[in-house]
């Protein structure tokens, strides 16, 4: 994702230092005028705002302890990463309390979205640093301030439980056509437009029929979302039934394809089904 949002930044007429824990991906990006460091504290020294783009909220906080030292007074950290939303809230108390400041900025999109610069962005903040941040984030897409510090988080989280969600219905209704006797594609191509249209059916819904399954989003990322949205929903006070459901269906998956694309939970559901089907054979 880091490396077609400076790409983004670089085309808007930003100067963008770039580090990365593998050198090589930040040398990458010196053709395209960016400035690649091998030092973690040289590559946000000066700088008013640092964006972060990592895999989850253990690595931020690694990170974020590591640059602090060198992080300019007041200077603003735009974390895009997708962490729990104790994560963001934790990283903004910390860096407020040694004067600076700190939004979260979690994105949806894909690194398709990234390149295009239409990420949906969900941002936690103050009004006074979201607009401060606002037009270095238009640069890769829309972004809405949707609270405190800690709600782009959970607004990510949201976006992350339709997604997980939705895959596994557009699963059970490729795989119900198929049984049935109807033609999935067919069935597909007769349902867009009516109220089952959406981007999964569209996306994800092309990946099952052609049994695409590299990743774009892994099924180990999407199990993570799934366990931040269970801790954010035991920190509310509340309980999501349909999300255990399809928690535990990525557990099950991440057993044996966790680096697939998440839309192989059709995969999962085969499998469940044979399972199933071999069961009632032998009990028969």
């Amino acid at each position: 994702m880091g490396e077609p949002m400076v790409r983004r930044l670089l085309a808007a007429g930003h100067t963008v230092t770039v580090w990365n824990r593998t050198h090589a991906k930040a040398e990458a990006l010196a053709e395209a005028g960016a400035r690649p460091v091998q030092d973690l504290q040289e590559a946000v020294r000066g700088a008013q705002i640092v964006i972060s783009m990592l895999e989850a909220g253990p690595t931020v906080q690694l990170v974020l302890e590591a640059a602090l030292p060198a992080l300019a007074p007041n200077a603003l950290w735009l974390d895009m990463s997708s962490t729990q939303q104790a994560e963001a809230q934790a990283f903004h108390a910390q860096l407020t309390a040694q004067g600076r400041r700190f939004i979260d900025a979690p994105v949806s999109g894909g690194v398709g979205g990234a390149a295009a610069g239409t990420l949906a962005i969900m941002a936690g903040g103050t009004v006074e640093d979201f607009a401060e941040a606002e037009p270095v984030l238009a640069t890769t897409g829309r972004a809405t301030l949707v609270g405190p510090a800690g709600a782009g988080q959970v607004a990510k989280l949201c976006n992350q439980l339709i997604v997980g969600a939705t895959i596994n219905i557009v699963a059970e209704a490729m795989l119900l056509a198929q049984a049935a006797g109807a033609d999935p594609a067919a069935m597909r191509a007769a349902i867009r437009g009516g109220f089952a249209e959406s981007k999964i059916l569209d996306v994800h819904g092309q990946r099952m029929l052609e049994r695409n399954f590299v990743a774009g989003g892994k099924v180990s990322t999407q199990l993570k979302d799934q366990r931040n949205i269970l801790a954010a929903a035991e920190a509310a006070g509340i309980v999501l039934p349909l999300t255990e459901l399809v928690t535990a269906r990525y557990m099950t998956l991440s057993k044996t394809i966790p680096q697939a694309d998440h839309s192989a939970a059709l995969i999962g559901l085969e499998q469940l089904n044979r399972a199933s089907a071999s069961a009632t054979a032998r009990t028969n």
